[in-house]
């Protein structure tokens, strides 16, 4: 069998469903092709699916500035009526002032320039918003066989940053739904239960793809979005000689614990980010708490060489996790049946995206988005269509890369900042808030 489409998009996560959406309303033939059933039934599904405002450079505060706006009017962008629809609840995030994230007077700096707002809370404060909150300091987070554990370091800590255009989505894999639903609606086409084994290539350009059952998808265009993948795509496509970015698959637990009694966090808890003691969390339906890690040094880094074979159990991480937010919340109660998700996250050195075109003619790539991309998705969908077309213009991106506008903010952002042949960005904080 062989079909035939304007462009390949390979990966139906919240990303991939963004690029199709935005190239479909551009007038492109899309077809997207993903192993799983459903779109956003990869590592999308596991997502905490936050949505915040801040990062370490500006360029990163300005795409999740932008991004912010999309999940803000979801349904006006989408088009798509009042359907089911994926709700984003807006109950603000709440950094923690540490030792070790000097950086927030960056994200302070980047607030100011793009005008986000965000407020400074004293200790007082933060324990009047969630009594019970525990203000010692527990830095450096240490590991969990360590006899220091959860021992304090001396001193409280100085209160925190809350940024109210904030939250999560409820059901992120419903998000890459309602996507793949806009871009059907306006003409693109998604096939499932299907996996890409060869990057067909004529004359230093893609022609297409080739699929495990012998079937072709012939296409000038071909774009990599395969999360945790995404490696081996771009090895397929023989590209990787170029890259000064790599991308490889992380190993991630998230723990789920009910919140304690006395504490209605669902209702009003907020998202949190600690890194005195290395967790994020936010709130979870049911009134429950979702717990992930900031990867500090001490904790095992399980990285994934086949994103189809690894182990889907929970370790000791999971208690360690959810340790390491009791001492910020003593009331929480450890159950002894682990609850949550293990998945992989799609990473690069820097843990910044990579979104750019490369030297094989038509062949594009969005990796590397794993742990802070989800909330940009509808912005880098645009931006990955505009990318494509600057690329089908004749553009090099490498020597003169795209400027693209962002068109809440108004202001334009150079996308050689997510070159794959850039340096490492020394400004991030190599961790999963990027």
């Amino acid at each position: 069998m062989t079909r035939t489409a304007d462009a390949v998009i390979i990966g139906a996560g919240v990303i991939g469903a963004a690029i199709a959406f935005e190239l479909a309303k551009k007038g492109w033939k899309t077809l997207t092709i993903d192993r799983n059933a459903q779109a956003g039934h990869g590592s999308t599904s596991g997502s905490c699916a936050i949505i915040r405002t801040y990062y370490s450079t500006l360029d990163g505060t300005a795409f999740a500035w932008e991004g912010y706006h999309y999940w803000r009017d979801w349904a006006d962008y989408l088009e798509l009526g009042q359907g089911d629809l994926a709700r984003f609840r807006e109950c603000g995030a709440l950094v923690m002032k540490t030792e070790s994230n000097d950086f927030m007077a960056r994200h302070m700096e980047n607030a100011d320039i793009l005008a986000v707002p965000y407020e400074e809370w004293s200790p007082d404060q933060i324990q009047s918003r969630l009594p019970g909150t525990n203000m010692a300091q527990f830095y450096p987070a240490k590991a969990g066989s360590d006899p220091a554990f959860g021992q304090p370091t001396g001193g409280d800590l100085r209160g925190a940053v809350f940024w109210p255009k904030a939250g999560y989505v409820t059901d992120p894999a419903l998000a890459a739904q309602n996507l793949a639903d806009a871009a059907r609606a306006k003409g693109a086409e998604f096939l499932y239960g299907a996996t890409v084994t060869e990057i067909l290539k004529q004359g230093g350009k893609t022609t297409g793809v080739r699929l495990a059952d012998g079937a072709e998808i012939h296409a000038p265009v071909v774009i990599n979005v395969a999360g945790p993948a995404s490696s081996r795509i771009n090895e397929l496509a023989g590209v990787t000689g170029e890259m000064t970015i790599s991308t490889r698959a992380l190993r991630q637990e998230v723990v789920h614990v009910p919140s304690p009694a006395g504490l209605d966090f669902e209702r009003d808890g907020m998202v949190l980010s600690d890194s005195d003691i290395a967790v994020y969390c936010r709130p979870e339906h049911g009134n429950n708490i979702l717990i992930g890690s900031e990867d500090p040094p001490c904790d095992p880094h399980v990285w994934v060489a086949d994103d189809t074979d690894y182990d889907r159990e929970f370790s000791e991480q999971w208690r360690v996790q959810a340790l390491r937010y009791a001492q910020r919340l003593p009331s929480l109660g450890i159950p002894s049946r682990m609850k949550g998700v293990v998945d992989l996250y799609d990473v690069t050195e820097d843990w910044i995206p990579i979104y750019d075109m490369t030297s094989l003619g038509g062949y594009y790539m969005a990796c590397g988005t794993s742990g802070n991309q989800f909330k940009n998705a509808p912005v880098a969908g645009k931006m990955m269509a505009a990318l494509v077309e600057y690329g089908a213009a004749g553009h090099d991106h490498d020597t003169a890369p795209l400027s693209f506008r962002l068109p809440y903010l108004g202001r334009d952002i150079d996308v050689g900042f997510y070159s794959r042949k850039r340096s490492i960005n020394q400004e991030s904080s190599f961790s999963v808030l990027g």
